[in-house]
């Protein structure tokens, strides 16, 4: 080896600022020998660099691509993980997840075997193909070549070493083929088939007797979709016992939570370079209201016959300076734990409700989350203080008096760590919701059609579980809670004017 080789191989190792510090004061020669070496750095840096580069920069590069990117890294460089990724369509989550990071991937690691699966083995064939052929055409490049004997669309060998990829369809057979890498990308097809609670099924069957099986010890797992239903891959997968294992992206079009992936702030677009909020209303628009929050923003809804309409609540939300000169005649928090039969709520709702002199509502907080016992018990009481509610209003259908004691314990330790500051505890009021879903929430949305309900700024998970809601789902707990609250504020008579002639005794048994 020469000293030239062997400054090149030290240069391989060297962080970005040293590199270019040598290849400017490098001979002509030798910064020729340099500029290789920068290409294949580059090349293997990412998905998204090696998809540039061979493009010509016509790939186009997003920062939720880069999501993408940074998991292949993570498991190219030995990490095992369990990754579920929601994301809308036409945002390129296919192209990247399916084509260009398992090419990438297979460079990193030739010796692993890849294993591609969508909701038909056309489409998983598609992928494959496009990856074989991909190392036909840049394989001078990249430094792999494929096996002579083994080049079929569905699958096919690295010449020289142990790895590969096939392809299949869900619900195909994978009967003696193993996979250090799978990864699912679209396992539904369309509408009908995540409507159809035998498929449903049947995938998920597939999911677990099969797919599962195939993963080699050590081995990762990346599912990749579009959200069709509460029921779907993925909300199974969120419902499950193992969703600890999962680490989970949720990339909604349009921002619509403050924890948000990518640090976007409520109302940003997922890919403002090619779906601008003028284009995404416009599809919203096209779509309709059920499309538009399962497909793109990753929250399914049912076909038809929600109590809610967004209108109602865009049309009567106001700022906070606009609040400023409201006076309050009662302020509550309301908390429905978390519990019941249902697999996809697993919140407690706690939500601050307020009702001023005029009887008109208003949302002023939601502190809702998945909380232990003691926490959602210390998060309600905390929220009653900042509030200076009067009352605590709890659904008390599980446990018992459990509730009620949770929130004298809760109470009590922050009057001993001094964060009442001798204020009184709020009256506790208990719900027994003995009436229908929809015959608790009907009266409270005909307030808001009749504008009478404000929400003081956004509040997309609870205003998502409003507009998404009918009755025979399972209800959320942050519009129980909302519920509960705005059915104390508003109290019998203001409920009672809105129910009549209505004979179905909506209200009774209420407490």
């Amino acid at each position: 080896m020469t000293a030239a080789d062997g400054l090149v191989e030290q240069y391989r190792l060297l962080p970005a600022e040293r590199r270019r510090a040598i290849a400017e004061q490098a001979s002509p020669a030798l910064r020729t020998r340099l500029a290789t070496v920068e290409r294949d750095l580059a090349l293997r840096h990412s998905p998204g660099s090696l998809a540039a580069l061979l493009t010509d920069g016509r790939e186009m590069q997003a920062a939720h691509l880069d999501l993408i990117d940074d998991a292949f890294r993570r498991i190219a460089a030995g990490e095992t993980i369990r990754l579920l990724l929601t994301m809308p369509p036409r945002h390129g989550k296919s192209r990247r997840a399916a084509r260009w990071a398992p090419l990438w991937y297979l460079l990193q690691r030739p010796d692993h075997r890849v294993m591609i699966a969508s909701y038909s083995a056309d489409l998983a064939d598609d992928h494959g193909r496009w990856i074989r052929d991909a190392i036909t055409t840049w394989g001078d490049q990249l430094g792999v070549a494929l096996h002579p004997g083994s080049k079929a669309a569905n699958r096919f060998d690295i010449a020289g070493r142990e790895g590969g990829l096939f392809a299949a369809g869900v619900g195909g057979g994978l009967t003696g083929k193993g996979a250090n890498l799978a990864i699912i990308d679209d396992p539904i097809k369309d509408a009908a088939d995540a409507q159809s609670p035998t498929m449903r099924r049947r995938l998920w069957e597939w999911w677990q007797a099969v797919l599962l099986t195939r993963v080699e010890p050590g081995g990762s797992v990346i599912v990749i979709q579009t959200r069709w239903d509460e029921d779907d891959l993925a909300g199974r997968i969120l419902a499950g016992e193992t969703a600890s294992d999962w680490t989970i992206i949720d990339l909604p079009a349009v921002a619509d939570s403050e924890d948000d992936a990518l640090g976007r702030t409520v109302g940003e677009p997922l890919w403002p370079a090619r779906y601008g909020r003028k284009a995404l209303a416009a599809i919203r628009r096209a779509v309709g209201e059920r499309v538009w929050w399962s497909l793109f923003q990753q929250k399914p809804r049912p076909v038809e016959g929600g109590v809610w309409r967004r209108a109602w609540i865009d049309t009567a939300r106001i700022t906070a300076v606009e609040f400023a000169g409201v006076d309050l005649a009662r302020v509550v928090v309301a908390v429905d734990p978390s519990g019941g039969d249902s697999s996809v709520n697993d919140e407690t709702g706690i939500v601050g409700l307020g009702l001023d002199y005029q009887d008109h509502l208003y949302v002023l907080a939601d502190e809702s989350g998945t909380l232990g016992a003691n926490d959602w018990g210390l998060t309600a009481c905390r929220l009653a203080l900042r509030l200076r509610a009067d009352a605590i209003v709890v659904e008390a259908n599980y446990g018992g008096n459990m509730a009620r004691q949770i929130l004298a314990q809760a109470w009590d330790q922050l009057a001993r760590e001094g964060e009442t500051r001798g204020q009184l505890m709020p009256l506790i009021v208990e719900v027994n919701a003995k009436v229908g879903k929809r015959l608790r929430a009907e009266p409270v949305a005909q307030l808001y059609e009749q504008g009478r309900v404000h929400h003081i700024g956004h509040y997309p998970e609870l205003e998502g579980q409003m507009v998404t809601w009918v009755a025979g789902m399972d209800s959320p707990d942050r519009m129980d809670a909302a519920v509960h609250g705005m059915t104390e504020l508003a109290g019998a008579g203001q409920l009672d004017t809105l129910a009549q002639g209505m004979d179905d005794n909506r209200m009774s048994g209420r407490r």
